[in-house]
């Protein structure tokens, strides 16, 4: 269960910043004894690769937060969230990586499973920001990028943490994002209340 709890703690970390949880993991590996990485896993705390993650969190971290550029980012993260967020879930629950050789193996192997889970929850909480930000560019003039953008990082590093180190703290996780989508979608909805599209 709290595998489980870890892994989606990941995953939903991935959807809101590709590069965070995958940082956090790789440093926490490599820097710390708080956690071990299974040995599929360990290539996420080589000095290279987190240098190379460190980099691409730079490039999101200041992306994300210009107005306009921001739903471009979104755009192109549509694939890399997703695809962190496999990866993230997957070494969460300590599920190994695997060369694909023989696709029909990995497939009876049911190695796939964890990593499509991690994708599948990274994808609707990237789906979920993708469609909140231009919402909150428009209702700004543009202001509540840089803020929005900020606190979904503060999101991520807090989500990654309670995964790995306190994993029952996921939960408190998830219902915060259920509650900020069900404002977001109600929100819209009163917009387009208040303001009706008439026909041409």
């Amino acid at each position: 269960m709290l595998e489980l709890l870890t892994g989606t703690g990941l995953a939903l970390a991935a959807g809101l910043n590709a590069w965070i949880p995958l940082v956090v993991i790789g440093a926490l590996d490599r820097f710390t004894g708080l956690i071990d990485l299974p040995p599929g896993w360990a290539w996420l705390s080589n000095e290279w690769v987190l240098a190379i993650l460190v980099v691409l969190l730079v490039v999101e971290f200041i992306a994300d937060k210009i107005p306009g550029f921001d739903s471009v980012n979104d755009l192109v993260q549509t694939i890399v969230r997703p695809t962190a967020g496999g990866l993230a879930f997957g070494s969460g629950v300590s599920a190994t990586t695997a060369a694909v050789t023989d696709p029909e193996a990995f497939v009876a192997s049911q190695d796939w499973v964890p990593v499509a889970i991690g994708v599948v929850l990274a994808l609707l909480v990237h789906l979920a920001k993708a469609v909140a930000r231009p919402v909150i560019n428009a209702a700004t003039a543009g202001v509540g990028a840089p803020v929005a953008s900020a606190a979904e990082d503060v999101g991520s590093f807090a989500l990654a943490f309670a995964a790995l180190l306190a994993p029952l703290l996921v939960v408190v996780g998830i219902v915060l994002i259920v509650i900020m989508v069900v404002v977001l979608v109600r929100r819209r909805r009163n917009r387009r209340s208040r303001h009706p599209q008439t026909a041409p």
